[in-house]
């Protein structure tokens, strides 16, 4: 199996986005399974499914993952109330589900991180500023590529491997060059670009009239939003529909555009109070995570798949 060492990054620390991973499970797989309390824990099967996979396939020496608990008590809800508010919250069982799935996590040797004040986004940046600080590679494993503003490194790359795939290091991969192609503006510039367009998945107002070909244009004219605003009296030269009325605009929406970017820009130095030994994956108690995984109605063959990827003589 290809690993993403033999594929040219060396040793790359893998930083999981954990709640793209088990809500892909959770809306994907049937409820086959059921906790002794009687809850259905197919996203956690899932989940466990994907871990066990991606540890047996990459047999990386660093891996952490980060969980979303901030919900409705982020610092950005403070901000904006309406942050995220199209969301629904999860239910009883929901939440034991990913309650659950960190538990799996943690005793499957991953370091764990939540935050009711952070959302895992923020954690995921702080662990990759720690592992720039150390010169080690980055893997973000999402499927949210509002996370490339995290690539300020060439070596650096976002990462969705497939649920039921080969798992191939050379498929799935974003790097700087990727996120240009896809929205138009470097990995820098996408804070300013979201602050402009909004981001209807988070409830972040956009610029109205705003849209990503001008959002791009503008950036690819000028550095970020401040740069923009320095130049408000030229905006109507520019080779880009509806220039006329560009600087009208977005001088009529100042105060949303700096709440917006504020929305927007990921975290990178939360205390966490760490070192990047931390990060390293940790010896498994297989008789604990095998009570954990019968109390979850997984049978005797994912216990026999953990016991053989994760036991000492893996």
């Amino acid at each position: 199996m290809e690993t993403l060492k033999q594929h040219g990054t060396e040793d790359p620390a893998l930083l999981i986005d954990a709640s793209i991973f088990i809500f892909r499970s959770y809306f994907s797989l049937p409820d086959n399974w059921f906790s002794e309390d009687g809850y259905p824990t197919a996203a956690v099967y899932g989940y466990t499914t994907f871990l066990l996979n991606l540890l047996e396939n990459q047999q990386a020496s660093t891996v952490a993952a980060c969980y979303d608990e901030s919900l409705d008590t982020c610092f950005r809800n403070d901000l904006y109330p309406d942050y995220k508010s199209s969301r629904e919250l999860p239910d009883e069982a929901l939440a034991f589900q990913l309650s659950a799935c960190k538990q799996i996590g943690e005793q499957m040797g991953i370091a764990s991180f939540a935050s009711d004040h952070y959302e895992a986004d923020d954690l995921l940046g702080t662990l990759a500023q720690l592992c720039r600080k150390e010169s080690r590679p980055v893997a973000l494993l999402t499927r949210d590529k509002d996370l490339g503003q995290l690539l300020k490194r060439e070596q650096d790359f976002l990462w969705n491997p497939s649920f039921k795939g080969a798992y191939k290091a050379s498929e799935g991969r974003l790097y700087t060059a990727d996120i240009i192609e896809k929205f138009g503006v470097r990995p820098d510039q996408l804070v300013d670009y979201l602050a402009l367009v909004g981001d209807s998945v988070d409830d972040i107002p956009g610029v109205p009239g705003v849209g990503p070909k001008t959002a791009a244009g503008l950036l690819e004219q000028y550095t970020d939003i401040l740069d923009i605003f320095r130049h408000l009296d030229d905006l109507h030269a520019l080779p880009i529909r509806g220039a006329g009325k560009l600087a009208e605009k977005l001088t009529q929406h100042t105060k949303q555009i700096a709440m917006a970017r504020q929305l927007a820009t990921i975290v990178e130095d939360i205390p966490l109070g760490i070192e990047i030994e931390d990060l390293a994956l940790k010896t498994v108690n297989l008789v604990a995570l095998e009570e954990l995984m019968s109390s979850l109605g997984f049978g005797k063959k994912m216990c026999e798949r953990a016991r053989r990827i994760l036991g000492p003589e893996s």
